[in-house]
């Protein structure tokens, strides 16, 4: 086995740094990504307290990330690929149990984000009530998703990785990639219909 030097790889071409990742690379950055989003939003929690009245803005934004980025792009990836491939394997029966566990919490987090968005609309439509409620939800998301990617990031996503060979990870990867360019063109192709059935044509 040729081990490869750590300065050599910061000198690698894109590509061939992306042969060396395992397909969880990918997974942690956008888990950043999403802890960076948790942060905004637990400062906006703070500013609801302090002034009884929410950033619109920042809770679109915020639907917009965890429905889009998290859940689509993201959970996407988990469910359709690597959970599919390990469904495949002589799972462990405790990595079995957490990627039930996992499966559990994205539904949780799905319904958490409907919520969100109903109290939102609400609010917007001048039922001040329905602030406590964005608040409420906006604690769920932001208790949930620390945990959740704690687990995903500490107790499965390297042991799953050991289910996997050399060439089964390059492929996985490679599905990744595949699934991140049809999700930019699925969106927006979306946005564009919404609007051409409103006559915006």
């Amino acid at each position: 086995m040729i081990t490869i030097p750590p300065w050599h790889v910061h000198t690698m071409p894109p590509e061939h740094k992306e042969k060396l990742m395992k397909p969880i690379g990918p997974l942690m950055r956008e888990h950043r990504l999403i802890e960076r989003m948790i942060v905004l939003l637990r400062d906006e929690l703070v500013s609801i307290e302090e002034n009884s009245r929410a950033s619109i803005s920042l809770i679109d934004a915020g639907v917009d990330l965890f429905r889009t980025y998290a859940d689509r792009t993201h959970h996407g990836k988990e469910e359709d690929i690597l959970f599919r491939d390990l469904a495949r394997k002589d799972l462990a029966d405790e990595h079995k149990l957490t990627m039930d566990e996992l499966v559990q919490e994205h539904l949780y987090a799905r319904r958490k984000v409907r919520e969100l968005v109903a109290a939102r609309d609400r609010y917007v439509g001048g039922d001040t009530e329905a602030l406590g409620k964005m608040k409420e939800n906006l604690q769920d998301l932001i208790s949930f998703y620390p945990v959740h990617i704690q687990k995903e990031d500490k107790r499965f996503f390297f042991a799953s990785m050991e289910y996997f060979d050399r060439q089964e990870q390059d492929a996985m990867l490679e599905e990744f990639a595949d699934f991140d360019r049809r999700m930019i063109h699925e969106k927006y192709g979306t946005l564009i219909e919404s609007f051409e059935k409103l006559g915006h044509s």
